[in-house]
């Protein structure tokens, strides 16, 4: 396995810009783009690799990789007094706990994004 593989690498068709693009959360800033998603692919996937090569070269330690991290499935959430008391109120509205309220709410606000860019959330 290569260094280049520890790290999650993402395209995505831009409304915006009108094409594919790429890039590697937590590694590169900036990416790629292109009207092909494969070739994108592929030129994210050389621009990782670069990327590696040169921390290498100049002895510098790689961050994180991102590409097979384990998520416990939890996360805590600062939400502030006001928008946590709305949340609690509509939850008890919906008879859900707020825990439920909140992860429908958050998937319908996932779902919603990923179907203006053609793609169903993972």
């Amino acid at each position: 396995m290569k260094n280049s593989d520890h790290y999650l690498k993402i395209v995505e068709w831009s409304e915006e810009d009108q094409c594919y693009v790429g890039t590697c959360p937590s590694f590169i800033y900036g990416g790629c783009h292109g009207d092909n998603e494969a070739k994108v692919y592929k030129e994210l996937c050389k621009i990782v690799e670069e990327n590696v090569a040169l921390y290498e070269k100049n002895g510098k330690p790689l961050p994180p990789g991102t590409a097979r991290k384990e998520y416990s499935g939890k996360f805590l959430l600062r939400p502030g007094k006001e928008l946590h008391k709305s949340l609690a109120i509509r939850a008890l509205q919906a008879d859900e706990s707020l825990n439920n309220f909140c992860l429908n709410a958050l998937k319908k606000a996932l779902f919603h994004s990923n179907r203006s860019n053609g793609r169903l959330p993972t």
